[in-house]
C-alpha cells in the first residue's frame, strides 16, 4: 500500500528542536554529563501558588464539560485587565481577545485564516520556526527578512521588493526577539505599523518574552496601534508554564473575528482549570520579578565568561537568550566545540534561519537559552574558562 504525506507536510521537514533533543538523548545514553542550553524551556518549577490554583480548579470544574473554545469570560477579562495595567491599552473583551493553547499552535494556525493561493508572509530570518512552517502548511510563500548585526537585528523594509509587497498578507514580528534578544523601540514599531498600513498587511507580533527584561520594561505593539495588528502571548516564559499550553491573541477585532472562526474548528479550548491557573498567574508580579532577577544573574555569568574568552558580547537587554557570535569559526563549529570539550548543548544559529541566495544570517552565531539553574550556569562558565579558541 502506498502512503504519501500531504505536500505541505512533506515540504516543511522536521522541527529543529527535535534534532537537538535527539542529540541530547544520545549523549545522555553515552553517560556524558551535559548541561543543556539548547531549547528555551524553563527548568524552574511553576510557582506553587499557580499550581495550587490549578489543583483547586480541577475540583471546582469537575462536571464542567468542554470549556468555551474562545476562552472563559473571567480569563479574557483578566487578560484585558493585565493589558491595561501593563501597557495602558484598553481592549474590548468581547471582540479583541481570544484564548489560545499556548502561542505555538496559534502562530502556526494563524495563516490558515488569511492566506489564499499565491499569498506571501514576511518572516524574520532568523526567527521562530512556526512563522515559516505555518505559512507553508497554509499554502503560502515565506519571504525572509534578514535580521543582521548591521541593521541592529531589525528588518529592512526598504529591501522588500514591490512584487512581494503586492502579494504580502502578513508580516511577523517578534520583540524582545528570539533568538537575537533585540528589543523594539517605539520608533521602530511606528515605522512597522505605518509600513503595513500602507501595504494592507496584517502585522502579527509574537510577544512571549515581554516580561523577561533587564533594563526598561519591554513595549507591546498594541501601545502603538491596534488597527491591522494582532499580538500573541503566553504564560510559558512569564510564569514558567510551558507545559500548561495557555495563551492569548489580542488586537484588531476584524483580525480576531476571522481567527476565532478558525479556532472554533481547530480545537476545543484550554481546560477550565488551566485558565483558572492562568488568571492567578496574571494577578501576581512578584514571581515574575524573581525570575527576571535569576535570568539577569545567569546572563551576567555568561557575559563575563565570554568576555574572558576574548569574544565580543552583546549583552542582552531582554529574553533569556544570548545570541553569541563565534570567533574564527562558524556557529555550528563553536557549538560542536562546546559540546565535545565542555559538555554543553547550545543551538547553532543557522538552525533558526533560512539560507537565501547562499546567505544564512545565523551561521556565525550560537544561541544559548539560560534555562539551567544558576549553579549549573556557574559550572558551565567554569568549563568554558578552560576552553582554548
Amino acid at each position: 500500500m502506498k502512503v504519501e504525506a500531504n505536500k505541505n507536510i512533506a515540504s516543511i521537514g522536521g522541527y529543529a528542536f527535535d534534532e537537538i533533543d535527539k542529540l541530547k538523548n544520545e549523549l545522555i545514553e553515552k553517560g556524558v554529563d551535559i548541561i543543556d542550553f539548547g531549547v528555551g524551556d524553563p527548568t524552574t518549577s511553576t510557582p506553587e501558588f499557580i499550581r495550587e490554583a490549578a489543583k483547586k480548579a480541577i475540583d471546582k470544574h469537575k462536571c464542567s464539560g468542554y470549556p468555551p473554545t474562545l476562552g472563559m469570560p473571567a480569563y479574557i477579562e483578566a487578560i484585558c485587565k493585565y493589558t491595561k495595567k501593563r501597557f495602558n491599552v484598553e481592549l474590548n473583551s468581547k471582540t479583541q481577545v481570544v484564548s489560545n493553547l499556548g502561542s505555538k499552535e496559534a502562530i502556526f494556525n494563524f495563516p490558515l485564516a488569511f492566506l489564499n493561493k499565491g499569498d506571501v508572509v514576511l518572516c524574520p530570518n532568523p526567527g521562530y520556526p512556526p512563522y515559516e512552517r505555518g505559512t507553508l502548511f497554509a499554502g503560502g510563500t515565506p519571504y525572509y527578512m534578514n535580521l543582521t548585526e548591521e541593521n541592529d537585528f531589525y528588518p529592512d523594509f526598504d529591501k522588500i521588493p514591490g512584487d512581494i509587497l503586492k502579494k504580502a498578507r502578513i508580516m511577523w514580528m517578534n520583540y524582545p526577539n528570539n533568538p537575537t534578544s533585540q528589543t523594539a523601540t517605539k520608533e521602530f514599531y511606528r515605522k512597522a505599523v505605518d509600513f503595513c498600513h500602507k501595504h494592507d498587511i496584517i502585522l502579527a507580533s509574537d510577544e512571549p518574552y515581554g516580561e523577561i527584561y533587564f533594563e526598561e520594561p519591554s513595549m507591546s505593539l498594541l501601545e502603538v496601534s491596534t488597527e491591522g495588528v494582532v499580538v500573541f502571548n503566553s504564560f510559558s516564559k512569564r510564569s514558567a508554564m510551558t507545559g500548561y499550553r495557555v495563551g492569548w491573541a489580542a488586537g484588531d477585532e476584524r483580525v480576531i473575528s476571522a481567527f476565532k472562526k478558525l479556532k472554533a474548528n481547530v480545537d476545543s479550548g484550554t481546560p477550565y482549570f488551566i485558565q483558572e491557573a492562568a488568571i492567578t498567574a496574571l494577578g501576581d508580579e512578584t514571581h515574575v520579578e524573581k525570575m527576571r532577577d535569576e535570568y539577569r544573574e545567569k546572563r551576567d555569568i555568561f557575559v563575563d565568561a565570554f568576555e574572558k574568552m576574548g569574544l565580543e558580547v552583546n549583552s542582552p537587554k531582554a529574553t533569556f537568550y544570548i545570541w553569541q557570535k563565534a570567533k574564527g569559526m562558524s556557529g555550528a563549529e563553536f557549538a560542536k566545540k562546546l559540546l565535545e570539550e565542555c559538555g554543553m548543548v547550545v543551538s547553532p544559529g543557522e538552525i533558526f534561519a533560512t539560507t537565501v541566495d547562499g546567505v544564512n544570517p545565523g551561521k556565525d552565531y550560537i544561541r544559548m537559552a539560560l534555562v539551567p539553574s544558576i549553579e549549573k550556569t556557574k559550572e558551565a562558565a567554569e568549563r568554558m574558562g578552560k576552553l582554548k579558541l
